[in-house]
């Protein structure tokens, strides 16, 4: 003990604290030192200055207590050392110094709600467990802290974060790195705070509320010894210059230190990392203006540490995932030098900056630092070039030979701005077509838009493809205006009147709420719907809710759009259209931002107002969105449809189940199958225990138990299809012809794939010994250990409860029904399969490349045809050879087809047993990724896609079955069996549940 306690107190600013047992336990368990003893030892330790705190433990009594205090009376507590003055001092379970020497700090950003979907459909889901594997990933990577965040509408922020902390805590592979707690909410900061073990760090408060809420949430972040993330913004919101984030952090940074007495080392600066490359001029200086800003704070700040969130600089180009990192490369290697520490990235995701491509990394330079008012167009253009391998996109005129309407849709699309002008005209000088210089603008001009915003929508334009686009527009618009003028004085002079006519389409008052600062979406927004002829009023940021509704009738706004980023925002839209609502304000309210959606705006926002709440996702739809709501021709229709698809969401959220009566679980159990196993069926032995795998299946054996019915399905050639002699389907009027050469084609490729050895089929099959323990299977090693040892594995069963027909006199079945049970006396045995066609995938990249999407389908139909013959043969084997029930059956197909054997094969997540978990315990017991390479995705689907799995039973009773709707008592007998919660089985069993968690 002392050798630890010297090397620890040599190497730590801690408290050390000394309480040991009365010495070691005897033979009966108890302690045998006596306080004299104790406290001779720990006067040792204190009088070499190793101790501040001293106790006892196992053994120890009140009157070696007392010894103790009296032995160390006049010890000097130990001075903690000051090796570490100047660093800031993190851990997890390990620690984590941070000091002058200290590499690039990668915060692993990934365990985010709102940056990561695979993460957000994991806690969505519930599957918390499966969303540690994330976590464990970006530890895995390189991240050396770990940002958490679970700001969503739809989620209890506090009580996600407090799970998943608690989660990583069990993790030893995660829980050693210290962890970043991320909300704009504090209540969810301060659950994260209170299960987080070590020193972590805290994202984010700032001055935006002022100087007394900054100052209390601080204090509180220092009550619980974390570091903490200022981010550069105050009541006037964000900062955008350099000036401004100096300013603002040196603000902060002497309140911290003065007022609340923080440790500067504690204090971590994010100066905000906006987006460049959006294609507005004012955007260009973004990424120059946090360079100097670090510089500065570090040369003027002592001990302060620099942050920032690096997905931001990019997100104009989101979904070039290359040119994305590149950038972030390129900035982070500039950077790093003037003073950011740490950053929260997408941890093994950043090239090395000499790896760059010459070419882009010049790019990117010019990007960056400005040094090009072209970069962003040739940065685009480069990623074309090589979104197509390399070829070079050869530019023609050849488009100008078409219809002014198709010349002026390309000119939108393609952001060509060079013809627009004289092509505007042309359409304009068209009278008979285009009487009105404003039925061009509705016409081919919006036409393109609406284009624009399709494919943008889609993911196949990007911001500044749009942006460009929108220039285009106004470029367009700025030469019909004049006319329009024109037109609108002399419809005045000809009606005497003095009333002008609005020459825009509409006027819309846009706003980021109040407690939210962020603006870039809104101002895009705002750039694309001015380009589009409509009157924008812009009230910033942090907007209160009377702001926004004085602005919109002193303006006689047709819409009010409303934008935000962070969680409490979704909040602050409900309590705008609450306002709306409650002052007969009947205009329509567009929600947008990063955290809103279209489910909670129609689940939260659009029950509160009677008028038109619509979810726009992105700047381009809103042209289209604002069009038809202000298109008298079309608005009624587009809000009829609006509120049919609103409804059909909230449906879909609160599912409203029929009434139906349901037996309690343990009537159900009563009245479920009961096999006499005594004088009945006796369980046949398998041949062996255990796993046999199968690294390479003739395919050509699996070739005749194909089922091509659903091979048809998928080409929609729907018909009937016996098992053996002539196909009917091929003889249909409709279909036949078409049918018939795609099963020529198939035949052809199948034959290729097989003599060329493209695909590989591999699987594994295996038994054990096994008894049933009421709705539970318990598996077993060995023939002996049944019923008298811990079992290997269970696979839990649901039970039937929807109360059946007076008239039907079928039991109430349970998987686990088919297997002896456990007072029966008698060893029964469970087996399982998984296999799967392997070779799909690479089989179908190589004709994508050929553009062959024919044969890709072709390909995908047989692999799946393939791995259901695979486990279609499989099964007879183990009915006839394996295990040998059924050692002498002969079936033909048709008789296989028709389910006409001994045995079932049922596979989670199926009718059955509906719960996909269950996989996970097939997995474990047969190794079967290791084995096989059949693995299970976070949703517990298998990869590759081709693939089948179940559990075999041999019970010649056995049959399939659907558990049907379940109740309340199942549901939690099921969770208290497999040890979950309540919550997390409903989130796995959700559509069969009888009743609808989300009200209770």
């Amino acid at each position: 003990m002392r050798p630890f306690i010297e090397t620890i107190g040599k190497n730590t600013t801690a408290y050390i604290i000394c309480y040991p047992n009365a010495g070691l336990p005897n033979t009966f368990g108890g302690y045998d030192e006596t306080p004299e003893v104790t406290a001779k030892h720990i006067k040792n330790f204190a009088l070499d200055g190793l101790v501040n705190i001293v106790g006892g433990c196992c053994g120890t009594t009140p009157a070696h207590i007392r010894k103790i205090a009296e032995a160390v009376k006049f010890c000097k507590p130990r001075v903690p050392p000051s090796l570490f003055q100047g660093y800031m001092l993190l851990s997890g379970l390990e620690p984590f110094r941070i000091g002058p020497y200290t590499n690039f700090v990668n915060i692993g950003e990934r365990c985010n709600v709102a940056g990561s979907r695979k993460f957000a459909k994991l806690i969505m889901a519930g599957n918390y467990e499966e969303a540690l594997s994330v976590a464990k990933l970006q530890v895995e990577m390189g991240a050396q802290v770990l940002d958490i965040n679970m700001d969503d509408g739809m989620l209890d922020g506090p009580a996600a974060m407090t799970r998943f902390c608690n989660l990583i805590s069990s993790e030893p592979d995660i829980a050693k790195v210290p962890l970043c707690i991320d909300s704009s909410n504090f209540s969810v900061i301060e659950a994260g705070l209170k299960c987080c073990q070590g020193k972590c760090i805290v994202n984010s408060i700032s001055l935006k509320e002022g100087e007394e809420d900054f100052l209390e949430k601080a204090r509180k972040i220092k009550l619980y010894g974390a570091a903490v993330v200022v981010m550069a913004f105050d009541e006037m919101g964000q900062a955008t210059e350099t000036e401004t984030k100096i300013a603002i952090c040196s603000r902060a940074y002497h309140l911290l230190v003065e007022k609340v007495h923080f440790n500067p080392n504690d204090i971590i600066f994010d100066p905000n990392i906006l987006t460049i490359g959006t294609g507005m001029e004012e955007h260009n200086l973004y990424a120059i203006n946090f360079i100097n800003a670090t510089k500065t704070i570090k040369e003027t700040l002592p001990g302060a540490r620099i942050s920032g969130g690096l997905s931001n600089l990019s997100f104009s180009f989101r979904g070039m995932d290359a040119i994305r990192e590149a950038m972030h490369g390129v900035f982070l290697y500039h950077a790093i030098k003037y003073g950011m520490d740490m950053g929260i990235v997408n941890a093994g995701n950043l090239p090395v900056y000499d790896d760059i491509h010459k070419e882009l990394l010049q790019l990117c330079e010019n990007l960056i630092w400005n040094k090009d008012p072209d970069a962003t167009e040739k940065l685009l253009h480069y990623a074309q070039n090589h979104a197509q391998g390399g070829r070079k996109v050869v530019q023609t005129d050849e488009w100008r030979k078409s219809s002014v309407e198709e010349r002026l849709e390309y000119a939108l699309i393609k952001g060509v701005e060079k013809y627009v002008t004289e092509d505007t005209e042309e359409a304009r000088l068209n009278q008979e077509k285009y009487p009105r210089p404003l039925n061009v603008i509705e016409g081919p001009l919006m036409n393109g838009m609406k284009i624009v915003g399709d494919l943008f929508g889609a993911g196949k334009m990007f911001l500044p493809q749009v942006i460009k686009s929108a220039r285009v527009m106004k470029k367009a618009v700025g030469h019909l205006i004049p006319y329009m003028e024109k037109e609108r004085e002399e419809r005045r002079a000809k009606r005497g009147s003095i009333e002008e006519e609005d020459p825009y389409h509409g006027t819309i008052v846009l706003a980021t709420v109040k407690g939210d600062v962020h603006d870039i979406g809104k101002n895009i927004v705002g750039v694309v719907l001015g380009c589009n002829n409509f009157r924008v009023i812009d009230l910033g940021v942090m907007t209160p809710c009377d702001k926004i509704l004085r602005a919109a009738v002193e303006n006689k706004a047709d819409i009010i759009g409303l934008s935000g980023l962070i969680t409490p925002s979704l909040d602050e839209m409900i309590f705008v259209a609450k306002e709306m609502e409650r002052l007969a304000i009947k205009i329509p309210l567009l929600i947008g931002g990063a955290t809103t959606s279209k489910t909670h705006t129609a689940v939260k926002i659009a029950p509160r107002y009677s008028a038109p709440v619509i979810h726009v996702l992105d700047a381009s739809k809103s042209v289209v969105v604002c069009s038809q709501l202000l298109d008298e021709s079309l608005k009624d229709d587009f809000f009829e449809e609006i509120l049919e698809e609103y409804e059909e969401i909230r449906q879909e959220h609160y599912e409203s189940l029929k009434e139906r009566r349901y037996l309690s679980l343990q009537q159900a159990r009563k009245k479920g199958f009961h096999n006499d196993w005594l004088s009945g069926h006796k369980p046949v032995k398998p041949k062996f225990i255990g796993t046999k795998v199968f690294e390479d299946y003739d395919l050509k054996r699996l070739v005749e138990y194909i089922d091509w019915k659903p091979f048809f399905d998928v080409w929609q050639l729907r018909g009937k299809y016996p098992n053996r002699g002539f196909p009917k389907l091929f003889n249909d009027k409709t279909v036949g012809e078409e049918a018939k050469r795609v099963y020529n084609d198939a035949q052809n490729l199948l034959k290729m794939l097989i003599n060329q050895k493209k695909l590989q089929a591999r699987g594994v099959v295996g038994f054990w010994p096994a008894q049933s323990v009421q709705d539970d299977i318990h598996l077993y090693a060995v023939e002996e250990a049944v019923g008298s040892s811990e079992p290997i594995a269970k696979f839990y069963g649901l039970r039937q409860q929807a109360e059946k027909d007076s008239a039907c006199t079928d039991p109430y079945y349970c998987l686990s029904d088919f297997i002896a049970p456990l007072d029966s006396g008698i060893c029964d045995y469970l087996g399982l399969f998984a296999v799967a066609c392997f070779g799909v995938d690479e089989l179908c990249d190589e004709f994508r490349k050929q553009d062959d999407e024919y044969n890709v389908i072709m390909v995908k139909a047989l692999g799946d045809r393939l791995a259901e013959a695979f486990a279609e043969e499989l099964h007879e084997r183990v009915r006839r050879e394996f295990w040998a029930y059924c050692s002498t059956e002969q079936l033909d197909l048709s008789d296989l087809r028709r389910i006409r054997y001994e045995g079932i094969r049922p596979a989670p997540g199926y009718p059955s047993q509906p719960d996909h978990t269950e996989k996970l315990t097939m997995w474990k017991l047969a190794n079967i990724e290791e084995t096989t390479g059949i693995g299970l995705t976070e949703s517990l689907a298998m990869i590759p896609a081709s693939a089948v799995s179940g559990l075999y039973f041999s019970c010649p009773k056995s049959k399939y079955f659907a558990v049907g709707k379940i109740c309340k008592d199942q549901v939690e007998d099921y969770a208290r069996r497999k040890d979950l919660s309540v919550a997390e089985v409903e989130k796995w069993l959700g559509p069969i549940l009888g009743y609808d968690s989300d009200q209770l």
